[in-house]
């Protein structure tokens, strides 16, 4: 959520970042909102004082042993009535102001590129050269079923479309993945934390999901829960309306879960295998930052992301999103995207944002500042540590070899126990 002092302060700035983005919101209705809360506010306290004085004299009155008159109590009980009216209207117009606030995006960082959609996003660097195959290479769902490890037809049966089923080898490569992520992530100094899937309204809205963007949540009404579609959520709530000590930062979390999105709006698009499912797991790591250094722990997490690429050997290109493609949380966003070698294309693996002080705002998540000697708002981060399913799917693309087989990447080898797996015969 952004400060309403930066819209009274600066609204050009507010005006810019929103065109940046390719939004236009008509700002004057809040505008309006914040000058009639503030003279409220105003009326309130001269109410106040003078119902203050009213029982000051009143009080004073009665030590002395006299009644007060009668004009002076009606006075007073009708400034009472009319504070009590007047915090009910004020109550109304902060909570008109408070879910306009919520409802508006992120203000790109200046160092964001400007454009209009994802074909404007910029490529920061390649990482490895796309496998060469002496045959054509198939997509993962083909290998995957062929191999039977995969099992679309029977999720679908159980669960619908956009669910995948595991089996065999295929149930040891997922967990051999989550593991060497979340170990790879602790040696480079992240906790490990497993948090609940299921999370309450004020988590959703702490981190951006809510209000805007309910259609794509699995919600279960009957306990107002939320299924989470990251553990960005519930592990950045961990810190909802905390003061951290400076010295604890930067926090830093990884932390593997089950994700669950309805993928509203991609209806159509990656029907097959396990690209866009409703259904998958990802190792998410989280950041919590003093505010000059996000900036720089940005660039830091996105290495981190990296390195559990580059250890499986996956050709990968890093892209900054355009300003119009960031997410509405976020204010400067590095997309990591694999080498898929049976489409003859890259996707997106992992995502890496910056949010600044928006998602803390929301949040009411603080520290005490050694320098200024008080609480402000501290910066958060969170980036794919990364997506598993994704991850499996891309091994299976370009470990494949000709006979139907995949090879087991070398440093997933310890956990699967085992380095190929063979069609069955």
């Amino acid at each position: 959520m952004l400060d309403i002092k930066l819209f009274r302060e600066n609204i050009d700035v507010v005006k810019e970042g929103l065109k940046k983005r390719n939004q236009e919101i008509n700002l004057d209705q809040l505008m309006d909102w914040d000058n009639t809360r503030r003279a409220i506010i105003t009326e309130i306290d001269q109410l106040r004082l003078k119902r203050n004085t009213d029982s000051e004299t009143v009080g004073k009155l009665k030590r002395e042993g006299k009644e007060p008159e009668k004009e002076l109590l009606e006075e007073l009980e009708q400034l009472r009535t009319r504070i009590q009216e007047k915090e009910k209207f004020l109550l109304n117009v902060e909570n008109q102001i408070e879910d306009f606030l919520l409802r508006i995006p992120n203000i790109p960082d200046e160092t964001t590129p400007v454009g209009k959609s994802d074909k404007d996003n910029v490529v920061v660097r390649v990482v490895g050269e796309p496998v060469k195959f002496s045959f054509k290479p198939k997509h993962h769902w083909e290998i995957g079923e062929k191999l039977g490890i995969l099992d679309f037809e029977r999720a679908s049966k159980i669960s619908g479309s956009r669910f995948s089923l595991l089996k065999n080898e295929g149930c040891a490569l997922e967990r051999a993945i989550i593991t060497f992520f979340l170990d790879t992530h602790k040696q480079s100094g992240y906790q490990e934390i497993m948090t609940p899937y299921l999370v309450n309204r004020a988590s959703m809205r702490g981190t951006g999901q809510l209000p805007k963007f309910e259609e794509d949540l699995f919600r279960c009404p009957d306990d107002e829960l939320y299924l989470i579609p990251t553990a960005e959520v519930s592990v950045t709530n961990l810190h909802r309306d905390e003061i951290l000590d400076e010295k604890q930062l930067p926090i830093k979390y990884a932390s593997y879960s089950a994700c669950f999105r309805r993928e509203a709006g991609s209806y159509g698009k990656d029907t097959k295998g396990l690209i866009r499912n409703h259904q998958f797991n990802k190792v998410e790591l989280v950041k919590f930052v003093k505010p000059e250094d996000s900036a720089k722990e940005l660039e830091l997490l996105t290495n981190d992301a990296e390195k559990v690429l580059q250890l499986l050997g996956i050709p990968y290109r890093v892209m900054a999103l355009c300003s119009g493609d960031i997410g509405f949380s976020s204010t400067k966003t590095y997309d990591l995207e694999a080498w898929m070698s049976g489409e003859g294309m890259y996707r997106e693996i992992s995502s890496c944002s910056n949010f600044k002080d928006f998602q803390a705002r929301r949040m009411n998540c603080k520290y005490k500042s050694a320098a200024s000697k008080k609480r402000e708002f501290v910066h958060t981060l969170n980036g794919s540590g990364v997506a598993v399913g994704r991850t499996f799917a891309t091994i299976l693309e370009n470990y494949q070899q000709e006979d139907g087989s995949v090879v087991i990447p070398e440093v997933l080898r310890k956990y699967t126990g085992f380095d190929i797996i063979k069609p069955k015969k």
